[in-house]
């Protein structure tokens, strides 16, 4: 597998890198050569695109406007500062981390400004605009539905954020009035590219952080011992698109939660804890203990909160053996005795019925009291 860390978004130049000449000297500016096939390339690989111009904002967007391009980018930063707290700008509203983000200008000061303050942002000269689809980082392992609707749904996003921000509405009202519909299903052989994407893209809200691969998802989706899990989110602003994975093994005994991950755009809907509380309410149903693998990172700290407050702990029990030689470094094995969960308010849940009777030697004997 490549080491190559895949560009999630490339910034523009609009002067000579975007369009030939200058908005301030010249009058008919045109697209430079090959730049609107990579524009529209990249925007089908799920890559964003966005702006850093130091020019007049409302005259180098109606400029972008009138090329044809505005809509494929986000978040365009033009005015006068500097382009590296720009590009910062952008990195930061997007929650991506900084060696994610690309950025293309025709002025090496400008590159090198960007670098200095931002090192591991990749700069690129204008030169290479029209080559930047042939470049490994610009090529995503897997391409998905999702992937090619990416952009719409950043956008569709930031819409929300706009209208939470002018809401005096408590949160859980406002989550209440964008409807929102949350479907848990079995994925399909078609919804695998968009599973094993999760694994590699999703890192804040991951469990594990562990990779599978298409093979590895395949043998687990043939596997009835096992159910592969996707997490579609929707509301009245249009899809989210697939949100969240789990990977579950199903034994007598127990039930063992491999991988958890959910997408950051969605934390603040309350996903995780949606889903873990489906998860648990299941497991209660079907009188049987959960296992989690967890293994804590520098970026994962809030998926450890929302498995700590649904009451997973490093506790002992003959369900949950220890994790093998062969786990990840640092991997945990949280316990968790089941009980019932209360249906969420905020979000209409649609999900399969997990909880057919099954017979084993670790159920909870009548009358335990659940851990709190």
């Amino acid at each position: 597998m490549s080491d190559v860390v895949t560009v999630k978004c490339l910034v523009w130049d609009l002067d000579n890198t975007l369009w030939r000449g200058t908005l301030a000297e010249d009058d008919d500016l045109v697209l430079g050569k090959g730049i609107r096939g990579t524009v529209l390339e990249l925007d089908a690989r799920g890559i964003l695109q966005s702006v850093a111009s130091k020019n007049d904002h409302d005259r180098a967007w109606e400029q972008v406007q009138r090329l044809g391009l505005a809509e494929y980018f986000v978040l365009p930063q033009i005015s006068w500062g500097a382009k590296s707290e720009a590009v910062r700008r952008i990195t930061e509203r997007l929650n991506f981390a900084p060696g994610t983000i690309a950025f293309i200008d025709d002025l090496p000061a400008e590159r090198a400004e960007v670098s200095y303050h931002l090192p591991e942002v990749r700069c690129y000269p204008a030169e290479q605009a029209a080559a930047l689809p042939g470049l490994p980082e610009f090529s995503p392992p897997v391409s998905t539905v999702d992937s090619r609707r990416r952009r719409a749904m950043y956008q569709a996003g930031f819409r929300r954020e706009a209208e939470r921000a002018g809401s005096t509405a408590p949160d859980e009202e406002f989550l209440r009035s964008l409807d929102l519909v949350m479907r848990i299903s079995r994925a399909t052989e078609e919804e695998l590219s968009r599973v094993e994407e999760l694994t590699l893209r999703t890192s804040q809200m991951n469990a594990t952080g562990v990779h599978y691969s298409d093979r590895d998802l395949r043998a687990l989706l043939a596997d009835p011992g096992h159910e592969v899990l996707v997490v579609t989110l929707a509301d009245r602003f249009g899809p989210h698109g697939a949100v969240g994975l789990l990977l579950l093994e199903r034994r007598p005994d127990r039930w063992h939660l491999k991988l958890l991950a959910t997408s950051c755009r969605v934390v603040s809907y309350g996903a995780g804890t949606t889903v873990l509380g489906w998860l648990i309410g299941q497991a209660h149903a079907a009188d049987v203990h959960l296992a989690a693998d967890f293994r804590p990172t520098d970026r994962n700290r809030m998926m450890e909160i929302a498995y700590r407050f649904a009451g997973f702990e490093e506790q002992s029990c003959p369900c949950t053996p220890p994790a093998g030689a062969d786990a990840p470094p640092g991997l945990q094995r949280l316990h968790l005795l089941p009980t019932a969960r209360p249906a969420p308010t905020t979000v209409r849940l649609t999900a399969p019925d997990l909880a057919a009777p099954r017979v084993g030697s670790c159920v909870r004997p009548p009358g335990a009291v659940p851990p709190r």
